[in-house]
């Protein structure tokens, strides 16, 4: 299960990432943390994680460093 969430980070990277541009406002990006997440916690956990990151990516929402 591991191996699918990371490799559609990847194929999300890889096609829509390109063309959305890389707007993420923190480091690492929001593709990257996804992947550090699922691997440090676990498939369920952190998809979690990483849902909850996504919602906190907007104009309104904090920015800078934010590790998994």
């Amino acid at each position: 299960m591991r191996w699918v969430l990371v490799h559609m980070v990847l194929l999300y990277r890889a096609t829509l990432g390109r063309l959305l541009g890389g707007q993420c406002r923190y480091t690492p990006s929001c593709s990257q943390y996804a992947m550090d997440a699922i691997d440090k916690y676990g498939p369920l956990r952190g998809s979690l994680k990483a849902v909850g990151r996504i919602c906190r990516c907007h104009p309104w929402g904090g920015c800078g460093y934010d590790p998994a």
